[in-house]
């Protein structure tokens, strides 16, 4: 008698269903860490993530409690559902941190991020830059005879495309702040 030829997890309908809760894909998390704002702290959550090979796609760091001397953490990474849930543990146990929250995970939430371009060009192509500046509601911050340099705050794909059609206009440089990101409603929350 021949054995079963069953492929693990070959069908969700199959009596068999042999798939892990973890999905091999990766996915994109945002988490919200709220710290203790003394020296070092910083270095000791991002030694978490070299220490054990995970990346951080985005980072911004402000204090947010001058009275409780705490800081709000926000950082972007990417990894399967069991690295997050890794990464969320480990760094619960830090001694600095008071709080952890995946905020993809925690229900709807508003991400902004700010850049500023610098493109140089003249003639139809400084005018093309102003009328897409325009569109994308980019501010004027800083203009010469040579160039421009645009200021844009939105989501981070909003950002992206904006400097994709800056690109072939001039564009020189660019800097981003990083995604700053809120949950909505009315939980509290640093």
């Amino acid at each position: 008698m021949s054995a079963l030829n069953i492929k693990k997890g070959s069908s969700s309908h199959s009596a068999y269903d042999l798939r892990s809760s973890y999905a091999d894909v990766a996915e994109t998390h945002t988490l919200a860490v709220v710290v203790d704002n003394e020296a070092g702290v910083l270095a000791r959550v991002i030694g978490l993530f070299s220490g054990r090979g995970y990346n951080i796609d985005s980072l911004t760091v402000a204090e947010v409690d001058h009275t409780g001397h705490r800081s709000r953490i926000t950082l972007v990474t990417t990894g399967t559902p069991q690295v997050i849930e890794q990464i969320k543990a480990q760094l619960g146990r830090l001694v600095p941190v008071h709080e952890v929250h995946d905020l993809t995970v925690e229900g709807p939430a508003v991400q902004r991020e700010l850049a500023l371009f610098k493109v140089a060009g003249t003639g139809e192509k400084r005018v093309e830059a102003l009328r897409l500046a325009d569109i994308f509601r980019a501010s004027v911050v800083d203009s010469t005879l040579e160039s421009f340099i645009f200021e844009i705050t939105g989501t981070s794909e909003k950002i992206d495309a904006f400097a994709d059609l800056m690109r072939p206009l001039g564009l020189v440089e660019m800097a981003r702040t990083g995604i700053a990101a809120l949950s909505r409603g009315s939980s509290r929350r640093n």
